[in-house]
């Protein structure tokens, strides 16, 4: 498909882990030439991203909330959730394609990096054939997380995982036990099934569990010593490689 080249330009900009003096200084420049910035957010929450970029919008820029109708309240796998979410990410592109085909550069944040977990690609994939497109890579929420906890994760030859805790908790365990060194994200009401499967795996005396990483409310503590299962959907647990350090 012809790329519309007299159109706008679609900006994917990572806005770091949540701490925003972690943003960079490409992304405060493509925040300060955006017409327009978009910003993903659950129905009825404020937008972490949002809150990072905060200090440094420009007065006049057009704000587009992108609102997700679902987010945990189903199950993933469920024909209710996808067709849900698909004909978000759907009207979301259409949305921003309105702009874009006005002549505006828009600007869609994402904390921490656009292109790792995160719901820019959605649009990415829909629009990126119709419209130039520009990516503005970000820190990681897991490197914020562990460079804040001060954990050396992995080093020389250790194998390094990332996990979904949505996966079911035999393949957790497998996978914790094929790997020196993992990060596992989306841990929310998974954390019964995650400590139960790092157990297994012979990781739960090394696992860190850390909850809104590098922002003013971090939390860090080993996860043995969590004596409950409360934990928000963005909060991560670190099981560090580099077991003989030298």
């Amino acid at each position: 498909m012809t790329r519309h080249m007299s159109a706008g330009k679609l900006l994917g900009v990572g806005v770091g882990p949540g701490d925003p003096e972690l943003m960079t200084l490409k992304a405060m420049r493509a925040l300060g030439r955006a017409d327009v910035i978009a910003h993903f957010a659950k129905a009825g929450n404020a937008s972490h991203s949002r809150a990072i970029v905060a200090q440094h919008l420009r007065d006049g820029v057009i704000e587009l909330p992108l609102l997700y109708p679902v987010t945990t309240e189903m199950p993933p796998c469920s024909d209710g959730y996808r067709d849900a979410v698909a004909d978000f990410y759907d009207g979301a592109a259409a949305e921003i394609a309105a702009h874009l085909d006005a002549g505006r550069t828009v600007a869609v944040i994402s904390e921490g990096d656009p292109m790792f977990y995160g719901s820019y690609m959605h649009l990415h994939t829909r629009l990126a054939p119709r419209f130039a497109t520009e990516i503005v890579a970000g820190v990681t929420g897991m490197s914020g997380c562990w460079s804040a906890a001060g954990m050396p994760i992995a080093q020389g030859d250790d194998v390094f995982t990332v996990l979904p805790a949505t996966l079911p908790e035999a393949e957790l365990a497998r996978r914790l036990s094929d790997a020196d060194a993992a990060v596992v994200m989306k841990v929310g009401r998974h954390l019964p099934k995650l400590r139960r499967a790092l157990e297994t795996s012979g990781r739960l005396p090394r696992a860190m569990y850390v909850e809104r990483g590098t922002m003013s409310e971090e939390k860090m503590i080993p996860l043995a010593a969590k004596l409950d299962d409360d934990a928000p959907y963005f909060a991560v647990v670190l099981v560090p490689g580099w077991e003989k350090r030298s």
